[in-house]
């Protein structure tokens, strides 16, 4: 019924994502932007908008709001205030936004590294300090990770200055939720336990879900961080930030909307303070694609899960035939894999590969060195020609490197 098997020529339309490698044959597996072609509810909703042929300003449309309200309560069971919504032209963005919002310079904001690049970019940026706590391994290769809750209490309260100075504050926890790159949806326990630490801290919260549409195991929900501050106290809903769009789930990135759900009055007035008439509306188009994706995208989304299932596996099929750790993400279309011991041998490994013509994304990107993050939304003839370069380079690499030391082959 859905195309997720055709390969088109995305470099004619300057896909960032295949642009990289331009007159190079290497397959781009790095930025999380998949290679299907987007909902047939989406490509009609676009091309009645272009046949009107007007492009002028474009009010949100008054269905929109009620919309997004009525799939969340569905999806989520989460009753959301249409004035909590705070539209946005992209999701990075709005992660700066609520650095600015929620803190004042010099003041600490904690983030869990491996994560998505501009997690750790965001606070310095704003010109704030980054507390990064790294997540604890939870098994030998470092592909499964937790909270580590210990290390969390540590982090938020340092010691004073050796001359007695008083540290700034701690003010604001960044939170990747479901986690990039890792592939883990949070439990509900684990949740909770985040939401007690927050309270005792007095810490705001913004809360990027992005990709929690995308979870590929059905037993495994997703839980909107406000709505478990929420049930643990009214009060804390005050404390929340989240954000979230359709650019992963709907590959609708270039189309540049998103959304903040900011409960709480006054932080939603800081927040669009701190957007002070720079940051423009969400592309007009954008409404009619976001129209569809919440009226008639729900069949294309299960059958591009079930897609991303089937490639997921065939992915860490290989990946163990090559013998590298990898995550079996919950979540979305990355596995984050160990390479560390072949970094040991050829140096920087998402360089190596993409010499042998695959382009994976370099782990010290998300702040872990020797790990690499490889995209598999990608049709199947294309990603079985990528993981089979990948195989042909360290079946080579290995049988060449006995020589290379004096051993017998």
């Amino acid at each position: 019924m859905f195309d997720f098997d055709s390969i088109h020529d995305r470099q004619a339309w300057s896909s960032t994502k295949w642009v990289r490698y331009q007159d190079r044959d290497v397959i781009p597996l790095w930025i999380a932007d998949m290679d299907f072609p987007v909902a047939p509810a989406i490509r009609e909703a676009l091309t009645a908008y272009a046949q009107h042929a007007n492009f002028g300003y474009r009010s949100l449309p008054r269905d929109l709001p009620q919309l997004l309200v009525d799939d969340h309560r569905r999806r989520y069971g989460w009753a959301v205030d249409p004035r909590w919504i705070v539209w946005l032209p992209g999701l990075v963005l709005g992660l700066n936004l609520a650095v600015k919002a929620c803190t004042a310079p010099g003041e600490r904001v904690i983030s869990f590294s491996p994560v998505y690049p501009p997690f750790l970019q965001a606070p310095a940026l704003q010109g704030r300090q980054l507390v990064d706590v790294p997540l604890r391994p939870t098994n030998a290769a470092g592909t499964v990770h937790a909270i580590d809750f210990d290390l969390l209490e540590e982090a938020v309260r340092p010691a004073a200055g050796a001359d007695g100075s008083v540290p700034p504050a701690t003010r604001l926890l960044l939170l990747c939720h479901p986690h990039n790159p890792i592939g883990r949806v949070f439990t509900r326990d684990e949740l909770e336990r985040l939401a007690a630490f927050c309270e005792r801290h007095d810490l705001l919260v913004c809360s990027d879900e992005v990709h929690c549409d995308l979870i590929l195991d059905g037993h495994t929900a997703h839980h909107p961080f406000a709505r478990v501050m929420a049930e643990r106290s009214p009060e804390l809903l005050a404390r929340t930030i989240t954000l979230h769009g359709p650019g992963k789930t709907y590959n609708v990135a270039g189309l540049g909307i998103a959304w903040a759900i900011i409960p709480d009055a006054m932080l939603r007035r800081r927040f669009r303070a701190a957007m002070q008439k720079l940051v423009p509306d969400p592309c007009a188009c954008s409404y009619s694609a976001l129209q569809a994706v919440f009226t008639s995208g729900e069949p294309w989304r299960q059958a591009l899960l079930a897609q991303l299932r089937a490639n997921r596996d065939r992915v860490s099929a290989a990946l163990e035939r090559m013998g590298l750790a990898h995550s079996h993400p919950e979540v979305t279309y990355l596995t984050w894999i160990d390479a560390r011991a072949l970094a040991a041998e050829v140096g920087n490994a998402a360089a190596w590969f993409e010499q042998h013509g695959v382009g994976l994304s370099d782990g010290a990107e998300f702040g872990r060195p020797g790990y690499l993050r490889l995209n598999f939304a990608a049709p199947r003839a294309l990603l079985d020609e990528a993981l089979q370069r990948m195989e042909n380079a360290i079946a080579a690499h290995r049988q060449a490197a006995p020589h290379a030391s004096g051993e017998p082959a």
